[in-house]
C-alpha cells in the first residue's frame, strides 16, 4: 500500500488531537473571534499546535499548512508534499455541543490530495483513505470499506447540507434538480464522509467560505471511495498555499453524473 506509513501516522495524530479536543469539550473553554466574526476556541488552537508539531517531527521534509497557523502558508509554497490540517472542522457545532465536529488531516503530493483522515472523536467515528487504494470507516472499532452509491438520476440524489443553516440558493438548486431528500450535518469532512458511506450522494457549497484545509482530507477519502469533488465549474480544486480560499465553492458527489451536475449548477454560483 502506498503511503502506508503516512496514513498510519496521520490517523494516530488525528486520534491524539481528538482526545485533546474532547478534554475541552467535556469541560469549559474560552471562545474568541478571528476576522471579527469567526469563532475559535482553546481546543482549536491546542489541537492545531499538537498536530503541526507531530507532523513536523514525523515528516521533517514535508510542509504543513494548518488553519490556526495559516500565517505560515508562504512556507508551504512550492513544496511537493504538503500536509493540510483543520484541527477542528465544525467549531460552531463544538460550541453548541452537537458532536458534529472533526479533526482533519490530508496530504497533497504535487498539488493533488492523496491521503485523508477525518476523525469525529465525540462519536468514535473515523474516515480514512488513500487515493487508488480505497477508503474505510472505523466506527467504534468496527471497520468497513467505504464506497459511494450508484444513484444516477438528479431527483434520486440525497443532499447533505449544513446543520446550522440552509442558504436560499441551495434550496433553489434542490428545486432545479428535483431533490426532495435532505440530511443535515455540521463539518465539511463529516458531510463528505457520509457520501462515502452511501448514506447520501451530494454536497453543495456555493460560496467562498471554505479553505484548502476544509477540502483536502475529505476529497482524498471521497475519491478513494469512488466519488468526486470539484469546484462549481467542475474543475479540480487547486491546492495552492498562495490562494487559501476555494473561490469557486465545493461540489462533492458520488461521481455518477458529476459533470452534468456541475453544468446544471454553474449558473447558481
Amino acid at each position: 500500500m502506498k503511503l502506508q506509513r503516512e496514513l498510519q501516522t496521520a490517523e494516530a495524530i488525528a486520534r491524539e488531537a481528538g482526545e485533546l479536543v474532547m478534554g475541552y469539550y467535556r469541560g469549559n473553554f474560552e471562545i474568541d473571534l478571528k476576522g471579527g466574526t469567526e469563532p475559535v476556541t482553546e481546543a482549536d488552537r491546542a489541537a492545531n499546535d499538537h498536530i503541526v508539531r507531530r507532523l513536523r517531527e514525523e515528516f521533517p521534509d514535508d510542509a504543513v499548512l494548518a488553519e490556526e497557523s495559516a500565517e505560515e502558508a508562504e512556507l508551504a509554497c512550492g513544496a511537493r508534499r504538503i500536509w493540510m490540517v483543520d484541527p477542528m472542522d465544525g467549531t460552531k457545532e463544538f460550541i453548541k455541543h452537537t458532536d458534529e465536529f472533526a479533526v482533519m488531516i490530508g496530504l497533497t503530493v504535487d498539488g493533488r490530495p492523496q491521503l485523508g483522515v477525518v476523525n469525529q472523536p465525540a462519536t468514535r467515528t473515523l474516515y480514512r483513505g488513500v487515493v487508488g487504494e480505497g477508503a474505510e470507516s472505523d466506527i467504534d472499532g468496527t471497520v468497513t470499506a467505504m464506497r459511494v452509491s450508484g444513484r444516477g438520476e438528479p431527483s434520486d440524489l440525497r443532499l447533505i447540507c449544513s446543520r446550522s443553516h440552509l442558504p436560499e440558493v441551495v434550496q433553489r438548486m434542490m428545486d432545479d434538480l428535483g431533490i426532495s431528500e435532505m440530511l443535515r450535518s455540521g463539518s465539511v469532512g463529516l458531510k463528505i464522509g457520509r457520501i462515502g458511506t452511501e448514506s447520501c450522494d451530494l454536497y453543495m457549497h456555493p460560496s467562498i467560505g471554505t479553505k484548502l484545509w476544509d477540502a483536502c482530507a475529505p476529497e482524498a477519502i471521497l475519491v478513494a471511495a469512488g466519488g468526486e469533488l470539484t469546484d462549481f465549474d467542475g474543475k479540480p480544486v487547486l491546492y495552492d498555499p498562495a490562494h487559501l480560499h476555494n473561490e469557486r465553492g465545493l461540489l462533492a458527489s458520488n461521481g455518477t453524473i458529476h459533470s452534468l451536475l456541475a453544468e446544471r449548477l454553474r449558473g447558481y454560483f
